[in-house]
């Protein structure tokens, strides 16, 4: 991703875009632990709490080791394709262990049961990071609607809209955002199809605020997220 500097409401910035709290640390957004190294230069980052960049790091690692476990079918760390996730695994036991015990096989494949309130703290920390990184719109309240799939899930239909929906950008950013940055600077250049692709294959995302500020991003190329505020 190119850098590109934010200009926007001084007002929008300075302060956790987690709870509101205290500007002790960088948050990046996405984590580092779905993305390998090298990681991506100009990594995204936002102001965060202490308390908050902390305390999502066990979530965030439940989530990004769920993901490659469902991918292989197994939480055998030989057969995980991200040498990352094999050593966290490895060297957590007890996640390892607690992710294969919602490990089922059925006639139909492997299956796995997931705990949603930790999935969806992730992924409600990612969208916020990503509302206040490129928007500059931090969003401390609680969004309207969270919809988390895996693609193989989805019927042809909605993974177009996911994909590649009727946006158009009749709701311009805040001047000074990145977001109008990127199309007054970069143009359409910095984007794939409206993605901004932070890693290949391990993830992107998109914003808007047509019918709301909207964030999307898809983790791996498998898990879909869809954000919405009012």
């Amino acid at each position: 991703m190119r850098k590109v500097q934010s200009f926007g409401d001084n007002r929008n910035k300075g302060w956790c875009v987690h709870c509101g709290g205290p500007n002790e640390s960088q948050d990046h957004a996405p984590s580092r632990v779905f993305l390998d190294e090298p990681y991506p230069a100009d990594l995204p980052a936002t102001p965060s709490c202490l308390s908050c960049n902390n305390g999502f790091s066990a979530d965030e690692a439940y989530l990004a080791c769920l993901i490659e476990c469902v991918l292989a079918g197994t939480c055998d760390p030989g057969k995980i394709t991200r040498p990352k996730i094999a050593k966290t695994l490895e060297g957590n036991p007890a996640l390892a262990v607690e992710i294969d015990r919602g490990r089922t096989v059925t006639d139909d494949g492997v299956v796995f049961s997931i705990d949603h309130g930790r999935v969806r703290n992730v992924v409600l920390k990612l969208a916020r990071g990503h509302a206040a990184y490129e928007l500059n719109e931090p969003q401390l309240d609680e969004p309207v609607d969270v919809r988390i799939t895996p693609i193989t899930l989805m019927n042809e239909m909605d993974y177009e809209a996911f994909e590649r929906d009727d946006y158009q950008l009749s709701v311009w950013p805040e001047v000074g955002s990145r977001a109008m940055n990127r199309l007054l600077l970069v143009g359409d250049d910095a984007f794939v199809e409206g993605w901004l692709i932070v890693q290949d294959n391990n993830y992107r995302y998109r914003t808007s605020q047509d019918g709301g500020l909207r964030i999307r991003l898809l983790i791996r190329e498998y898990l879909a997220c869809d954000v919405l505020w009012d």
